[in-house]
């Protein structure tokens, strides 16, 4: 494929998905910048509300999580192979799942620790706004669909950020270090929106992903850890935000 072509195909896919929410993000971080509220006063939610009527909330809920993963499917039809494994480009193959949710496991609880830190840090900095992961109200179907969005952002963010950019820029002629840090600058800005210490936990975060699917050429590990990271996050928020209502911006 010419170049030209790849790079036009990568500036699509990235505008269809996280290119825009970067772009979105760090509109969003000027905003929040340029008030007179300090960004730790500040409240983000992750999973809002999307109606008022519960079974309206239920269907914009899952309508938005099937929309997103629309670029993924872009991706896996742009760099499928007629050969097993089909997704093997985009670094997806299921010849070891046990393995690869053991690796994701253990990941997940490094990764998860860390980003922890970097949250009360950026917090007590002033640099991080209060993020609420869980603005959904309780219904039967919450935790469901809260666990629908944790393997939302799993999936979209590591196979599109790594499997589908690597591929690409590989295809371009970059060498592995850049496209570990562009990859990691892109995932830190479309969290620019949480404040300063988001952005530079997701750009290590980026970092470490990056260098360990460059190592071992596998997304599944990645998607597993990013998964229960963030199912952890959501499904967990209202018990430690109880608990430390500090740390969300809460009334004690």
């Amino acid at each position: 494929m010419p170049r030209r072509r790849i790079a036009w195909e990568l500036v699509i896919v990235l505008g269809l998905s996280l290119g825009q929410s970067a772009v979105y993000s760090i509109v969003a971080i000027v905003n929040r910048s340029t008030r007179e509220q300090p960004l730790a006063q500040q409240t983000a939610t992750l999973n809002p509300v999307l109606d008022s009527r519960e079974i309206f909330d239920l269907v914009y809920q899952l309508l938005g999580i099937a929309f997103d993963l629309m670029p993924v499917l872009l991706v896996c039809w742009l760099l499928w192979s007629a050969t097993r494994p089909h997704l093997g480009r985009l670094g997806v193959s299921f010849d070891r799942p046990a393995r690869d949710a053991g690796w994701g496991a253990v990941l997940a609880l490094a990764i998860g620790a860390g980003g922890l830190v970097v949250y009360l840090a950026g917090r007590a900095l002033g640099l991080t706004v209060a993020v609420n992961p869980a603005g959904l109200t309780d219904h039967w179907w919450t935790v469901p669909i809260l666990l629908l969005s944790a393997g939302r952002a799993a999936i979209l963010e590591e196979v599109v950020m790594i499997g589908y950019l690597f591929a690409r820029l590989r295809d371009l002629g970059w060498r592995t270090w850049p496209i570990i840090l562009l990859s990691a600058v892109i995932r830190g800005s479309y969290h620019l929106y949480q404040g300063w210490g988001s952005f530079v936990g997701n750009v290590l975060m980026g970092v470490v992903f990056g260098w360990i699917y460059a190592r071992w050429g596998r997304v599944l590990p990645l998607v597993v850890a990013h998964f229960l990271i963030d199912a952890a996050v959501f499904v967990g928020y209202p018990f430690v935000a109880a608990a430390w209502p500090a740390l969300f911006g809460l009334p004690g």
